[in-house]
């Protein structure tokens, strides 16, 4: 072995007696760690919210540095993500005027929710899945499964989960792209019940930009959890993307928009900054 690496004999025996060196013994504990971050979080972390797990046990290590050990680790994040449309803006319905405007940062709760929907496949058929997300703190406030993309079964059943969940006393933006769901007669009424407390806003035509936060959240749950699983009922999806909202991304996740903290931390952060104020 010496031979083929070209390193001399009283070399190998002064490695052999001193042991591992200081630097690899805490690259271990490091590995320890990044392994311990990267199954609790399903997986889904790269290097930047490992690091950042990372500091809450004590170690401030470089992201380069992760890269490596994960790389020696074997440890590989799921990148692939494939999107099909299911907006259908042919209808005869009113259009929203763009309120929003690509404006996601705001200053507090239910000031702003965007609303979007996806499609999630099971050996039973199609199920959609329809989110509302709370644009202060990222949080999804309702949401809904459905067999069907009926007005009813989707926005409706998702806005009752999200009002039930928040008190709506200030002026509210609820923005979505031009689905003929959100444009419905029965949920637009349903708008005007509040009594001009809820403004609609709707993304211009063909434009997803404008309801980015949305999209955003649809390709974190498929990439970090739908692609890895093969549905066989539709039971079976409900109770998986359930497990990954209410347990995963609305309580521990560690979110890029809220500066890599999780919603709790991030809620935390902003009231103590107010009772500073």
């Amino acid at each position: 072995m010496c031979n083929v690496l070209k390193v001399s004999r009283s070399s190998y025996y002064n490695w052999l007696k001193c042991g591992p060196s200081k630097h690899w013994l805490a690259n271990e504990r490091i590995m320890f760690f990044i392994q311990k971050v990267f199954k609790e979080s399903y997986e889904s972390y790269g290097a930047p919210r490992i690091k950042k797990a990372l500091e809450k046990y004590g170690y401030f290590v470089s992201r380069r540095r992760i890269s490596k050990l994960m790389k020696l680790l074997g440890l590989l994040v799921r990148r692939s993500y494939k999107f099909r449309a299911l907006t259908d803006s042919n209808h005869k319905y009113m259009v929203a005027p763009n309120l929003l405007n690509q404006n996601f940062k705001v200053d507090r709760k239910n000031q702003v929710w965007v609303s979007d929907m996806t499609y999630i496949a099971t050996k039973q058929g199609w199920m959609y899945l329809t989110v509302i997300i709370d644009l202060f703190n990222r949080k999804v406030v309702g949401w809904s499964f459905s067999k069907d993309l009926t007005t009813k079964n989707t926005i409706i059943s998702a806005w009752k989960m999200a009002v039930n969940r928040n008190q709506i006393t200030k002026k509210l933006i609820f923005h979505t792209d031009r689905g003929s769901q959100y444009a419905s007669g029965q949920f637009t009424d349903l708008i005007k019940s509040y009594k001009g407390l809820i403004n609609q806003s709707m993304s211009r035509k063909g434009n997803c930009w404008d309801n980015a936060v949305a999209e955003s959240f649809f390709k974190s749950l498929k990439v970090e959890w739908i692609y890895k699983y093969q549905y066989q009922t539709r039971s079976n999806a409900e109770l998986s993307v359930f497990k990954w909202i209410e347990t995963w991304y609305n309580r521990k996740r560690l979110h890029s928009a809220l500066g890599l903290k999780s919603i709790d931390e991030f809620e935390t952060d902003m009231y103590n900054q107010k009772l500073a104020a």
